[in-house]
């Protein structure tokens, strides 16, 4: 029986204190991600993932040292393959780091397939993230042996009502009283040269977080982003500053909600729990929350299933 395929593309996370700096050169190796002339792209990746490499490394010893990233991603399409049955094929082919798009296509193409369905584990598309992840994936794939089916793109879910749900659900499962604490939704940054230039990321996540702030009416909130990179500027406010913020102006009780970010990472693991946490702490801020990322939620695969089932008709 032939089968559709189902490729969820994610970003990856270094597997072990060793794979840091290799993870970290891929990602600064992509044009996409980090726009340098082309010529000193790579040197420049090799010299940054070196510096960075060090900087990092104690992040992922107190992660227990590496990234879990791959094994909830794997935990995803699980879940999702359980629920599509066997007419589907479900894959992880991640950007920077194991399992690469080579391995995903390999393990894919063990089974005849008649149609394969690009899946980002990003619900909101921006070109650096679901983009890079298209454009690797095509790379790959058309200079490859394997036979030619058509390929179908889900470019984002932002809006999806059972995603929306699942977040929903997940915040009301973390928090007794909602109506006590003040959301700080926190999202990836991107450099404003990619903004400016039409990306839409911005403007899904607030769409995403207005949509969440529906079910939450009496709740106060605002929306930041997090991890910068380099001296260019990049989306804010940031995370940081609005949490100095929200504690000068008498806040005590603070649930951030990291709300791009599908899995567990260094992120989440050590910028928000164990950076941003400190600093609310330090601030005044009493009581710091925050909601675990959706991982295999069931509401989130039932999502998944809806917009894979749709995408293959």
């Amino acid at each position: 029986m032939k089968k559709i395929g189902v490729v969820l593309l994610s970003m990856g996370g270094p597997d072990s204190l060793e794979a840091i700096e290799p993870f970290l050169r891929n990602l600064f190796s992509d044009p996409d991600i980090i726009r340098m002339p082309r010529l000193l792209q790579k040197p420049l990746a090799f010299l940054i993932a070196k510096i960075r490499a060090k900087k990092t490394r104690h992040y992922y010893e107190l992660m227990g040292g590496k990234s879990p990233h791959r094994e909830q991603t794997e935990e995803q399409a699980r879940a999702l393959q359980k629920s599509l049955g066997d007419r589907y094929k479900v894959v992880v082919a991640m950007r920077y780091w194991h399992p690469f798009t080579e391995e995903a296509l390999r393990e894919l193409f063990q089974e005849e397939i008649e149609k394969i369905i690009l899946l980002p584990m990003y619900p909101q598309y921006s070109r650096t993230t679901t983009g890079s992840s298209f454009k690797e994936f095509f790379r790959i794939y058309n200079k490859s042996d394997y036979p030619k089916v058509p390929v179908v793109k889900v470019e984002s879910y932002y809006d999806h009502p059972l995603y929306i749900k699942a977040l929903v659900e997940r915040i009301r499962e973390t928090l007794e009283k909602p109506e006590e604490y003040f959301f700080l939704f926190s999202a990836h940054s991107l450099p404003m040269y990619v903004v400016n230039e039409g990306d839409p990321y911005p403007k899904q996540v607030e769409e995403t977080v207005r949509r969440i702030m529906e079910h939450f009416p009496n709740v106060n909130w605002t929306l930041g982003y997090q991890s910068k990179v380099g001296p260019i500027r990049w989306l804010e406010p940031s995370t940081d500053q609005l949490i100095k913020d929200l504690a000068r102006k008498g806040v005590k009780k603070l649930c951030v909600i990291p709300i791009s970010f599908l899995c567990e990472h260094s992120e989440t693991l050590y910028e928000i729990d164990h950076q941003y946490r400190n600093l609310a702490l330090s601030e005044g801020i009493v009581t710091f929350t925050r909601v675990p990322t959706l991982r295999d939620h069931p509401a989130f695969i039932e999502a998944l299933k809806d917009i894979v089932l749709k995408a293959g008709a």
